[in-house]
């Protein structure tokens, strides 16, 4: 890949977007699938590290152009891993995130009603695919781990952000500031994973 080259984030999410574009080196040109009119194919895989993989193949495919592709969500423990790598879904099936949200903040609290040893655990993951047309795909995949909250905090995030407390923090990735937060999710975890195989990252 040349230098001061074009990359598709492969994401019509603006948030997600944002955040790699802040992740990528400033010399990249990034573009978004939306600018070349280009949809989001069909999430069929069962983990994240299957959809990123499946979405980063496809925009490259389409595109001809270098690609890199998220698919990440939140795992409550509690929930059995769910909402998982229906994170999304779960928030279209509920009318947005913030129904999601109090949606899951009433199953947590459900399940752990009259439980002496409550289970609020969580985590975020992140996989990241890296597609050069023509070439193998590269991934990785960060994981950061916390708890959900007992209401929705901040509006500074987006998706589940505003009830996932991460591990050493008494705030909620929604009360964060912006590149605080950049710095020690789950997309950054496994971007510096990525930089550390891919070269030109």
């Amino acid at each position: 890949m040349k230098k001061n080259k074009i990359i598709l984030i492969g994401t019509n999410n603006k948030g997600k977007f944002k955040e790699l574009s802040y992740l990528l080196p400033k010399r990249l040109k990034k573009i978004s699938p939306s600018k070349l009119k280009i949809k989001s194919p069909k999430e069929s895989g069962k983990s994240f590290l299957a959809n990123s993989k499946i979405k980063a193949n496809y925009f490259s495919k389409i595109s001809k152009i270098t690609s890199i592709s998220d698919d990440s969500g939140l795992c409550v423990n509690c929930l059995k891993g769910k909402p998982g790598v229906l994170s999304a879904r779960w928030a279209k099936k509920y009318g947005g995130f913030r129904k999601a949200m109090k949606k899951i903040i009433f199953l947590v609290k459900k399940v752990n009603k009259n439980k002496k040893n409550k289970n609020y655990k969580a985590k975020f993951v992140c996989s990241l695919t890296f597609k050069e047309p023509n070439k193998n795909s590269v991934s990785t995949t960060g994981v950061v781990y916390g708890k959900i909250a007992t209401k929705i905090l901040g509006t500074k995030g987006f998706g589940f952000d505003s009830i996932f407390i991460p591990k050493k923090y008494k705030i909620s990735f929604g009360q964060m500031n912006k590149k605080k937060k950049i710095n020690i999710d789950h997309r950054f975890l496994a971007y510096r994973k990525l930089k550390r195989k891919v070269k030109i990252l």
